[in-house]
């Protein structure tokens, strides 16, 4: 079987997700959910980055601890990706303990090739972009070239990797693989730093404290931007040399935004280089999104409002727009005319009437779906034109051009709806017609399930709509033509795109606040009473979900003198790979439960409100300490 290793950028979370964030992920999810159904062993990472000077500054500014901070805004990722319908496999967070232990290990491995030194270093730095900037990339007024801010001189002892020691094996490398780093205008920019020369980069920081201390100096912070692209390895298991690092590394695709290509093209790789560990097969950069021609900014209220969207839209048009409008490497511009636009023609009018009338004409006509008995003219097309759809996918998802993907599709979606007008099948009810008719319509409904397994890794819960008003009970993935059973009864459902009307749009009504909860002088209880239980400090050190509980997880906790099973009630919350190595609290005198037909020997503490957020310590704690 072969193997798909998938990442995003780990996503800063000094501020909110974006429209930008969320391209770059959808477009992973894409090809992760696009080599999942063409059988390959699939492994998705997305997460994100806690650590370095803008999250402690920002969390210093909101009056909370850097990991209180991180805690409070973890989540809104993982609930945009929910909502966007990520089927990411872990969701990394840097201030894991796995994460942690395997970057030390690359750290003490990257000190131990010898390519790392100490020397005092100054230059300008970018608070923002949390990175020095070449004397090279300097302009006169000292300016960002990214966030156009006024750079800090910045003066301190650092510790450095040898990164110029590394051009010439870089060079070679991007010449002998023409597609290790795409799109191709990407891969001459970066041949033409290489040219320039390199030079030697910070590792390190003496002036930060938010962060992972150097395992050969605890003076020291790694450098956020080192520390994160270590993550792609550290996610997989890195730290314990396990079976699954084996299996899926070197990653397939590192996918990111064009500006930190830089990092992950020359830096990743040689770092790599320095430890003797595979390179990443291919560095993938996309274009940046502006809105009706103008770059985003918040301060000039330029934004994508994608919940707005959502709600209007459905978040299945919502994807089809971004993978079907934009040319993937350029930037694209982001117009919300063009996505009702869309959403009419393509969605609404090409694919839900055309599925609308077939499932109108089988109901009027058939008991069920009528066997392909009476061949006619068009039939032979419709079916070839079914697998060269198939064969071109696949070349267009590897060269990631996912517009001219979709367009393939359609192409196809449009063919089926000339075949319906070609052959009048609607005139084919009478009864030596009819067989004929059952004919036109096996294939038509053929052709759409062909459609829904094509369109699933973009637009996956409309295939799986269209397959279950089709009449099928579970999702066929195999684009195999003659695989639709016969008499199947189908169900025709709700239209899969309803038209939207924007003159008759609601505007938003205020959300209703909730009542103020009075406490009861009945819930006291006494100091005494508190003082029976018993809290400790546990390592969670395996997660799995327990079959036919969809809100429940087993756990099994380390507490330091013993090992504990718990049944915790958090799997809308946490997926289990998350929670892998997270300190948590834990009620270790509660009297045993059997939830499931499963043991739980404790109690998980977290905080329970519009989402669950486990209660965990400030910093690592040893196992088995007592909470008072």
């Amino acid at each position: 079987m072969n193997t798909f290793y998938i990442t995003t950028p780990i996503y800063y979370v000094n501020g909110e997700p974006h429209a930008g964030h969320a391209y770059t992920t959808i477009v992973s999810d894409v090809l992760a959910r696009y080599h999942r159904i063409k059988g390959d062993q699939v492994f998705f990472l997305t997460g994100v980055d806690e650590h370095g000077a803008n999250v402690h500054k920002v969390a210093e500014n909101a009056g909370l601890a850097p990991q209180a901070y991180c805690d409070k805004m973890t989540p809104i990722f993982t609930e945009l990706w929910e909502r966007l319908n990520i089927s990411h496999d872990i969701f990394l967070r840097t201030t894991s303990d796995m994460h942690k232990r395997g970057a030390k290990k690359f750290l003490t491995a990257l000190y131990d090739s010898g390519d790392v030194y100490k020397a005092p270093y100054e230059g300008y730095y970018c608070r923002p972009c949390e990175r020095f900037v070449p004397e090279k990339e300097l302009t006169d007024e000292k300016i960002c070239p990214i966030h156009k801010l006024p750079l800090e001189w910045i003066e301190e002892e650092n510790y450095f990797f040898r990164l110029s020691k590394y051009q010439d094996r870089l060079l070679a490398h991007i010449h002998e693989n023409p597609l290790f780093i795409y799109p191709e205008s990407r891969r001459n920019e970066l041949l033409s730093v290489l040219d320039s020369g390199l030079e030697d980069i910070s590792i390190s920081r003496s002036s930060v404290s938010w962060g992972i201390s150097l395992p050969f100096d605890p003076e020291h912070i790694v450098y956020v931007w080192i520390e994160a692209l270590m993550n792609y390895m550290t996610a997989l298991g890195y730290e314990t040399d396990n079976e699954r690092y084996h299996t899926f590394w070197p990653a397939n695709v590192h996918m990111m935004a064009k500006d930190i290509t830089r990092f992950h093209a020359l830096i990743w790789p040689a770092m790599l280089m320095a430890i003797d560990l595979p390179l990443p097969k291919q560095i993938v950069a996309h274009g940046w999104l502006t809105k009706d021609g103008e770059a985003l900014s918040k301060t000039r209220g330029i934004v994508i409002d994608m919940d707005t969207d959502i709600e209007t839209y459905g978040l299945d048009a919502f994807r089809y727009y971004l993978l079907r409008e934009f040319s993937f490497g350029n930037d694209g511009d982001y117009r919300p005319t063009r996505l009702h636009e869309r959403y009419n023609a393509d969605l609404a009018n090409d694919l839900g009437n055309l599925l609308n009338r077939v499932l109108g004409l089988l109901n009027k006509n058939f008991d069920g779906i009528p066997a392909p008995t009476t061949p006619g003219e068009f039939d032979d097309e419709v079916k070839e034109m079914a697998q060269t759809t198939v064969d071109k996918l696949d070349e267009h998802i590897n060269a990631f051009a996912f517009d001219s993907a979709l367009e393939t599709i359609w192409e196809f979606v449009r063919r089926v709806n000339r075949y319906v007008q070609q052959t009048e099948v609607w005139t084919l009810a009478k009864p030596e017609t009819k067989p004929r008719m059952g004919t036109i319509l096996y294939n038509s409904l053929e052709a759409l399930r062909f459609v829904s397994v094509l369109i699933s890794p973009f637009i996956p819960d409309t295939a799986e709509k269209i397959q279950k008003q089709i009449g099928l009970a579970e999702f066929d993935t195999v684009a195999d033509w003659g695989r639709l059973p016969v008499d199947l009864k189908v169900s025709k459902g709700e239209p899969i795109f309803p038209r939207v009307d924007l003159k008759k749009e609601k505007a938003p009504q205020p959300k209703a606040s909730k009542p103020k909860q009075k406490s009861k002088e009945t819930n006291l209880i006494s100091f005494a009473d508190f003082q029976k239980l018993d809290l400790r400090i546990g390592n969670i050190i395996s997660a799995e979900p327990i079959e036919g509980a969809d809100r429940l997880l087993k756990l099994q906790v380390d507490l330091g003198t013993e090992k504990r099973q718990v049944v915790a009630g958090i799997a809308e919350h946490y997926k289990p790979d998350v929670l892998i190595g997270k300190q948590v609290i834990v009620v270790v005198n509660l009297e045993p439960a059997t939830i499931r037909n499963v043991e739980s020997h404790g109690m998980i503490l977290a905080a329970s409100g519009d989402s669950v957020v486990l209660a965990t310590p400030e910093t690592e704690v040893p196992l088995g300490t007592q909470v008072k």
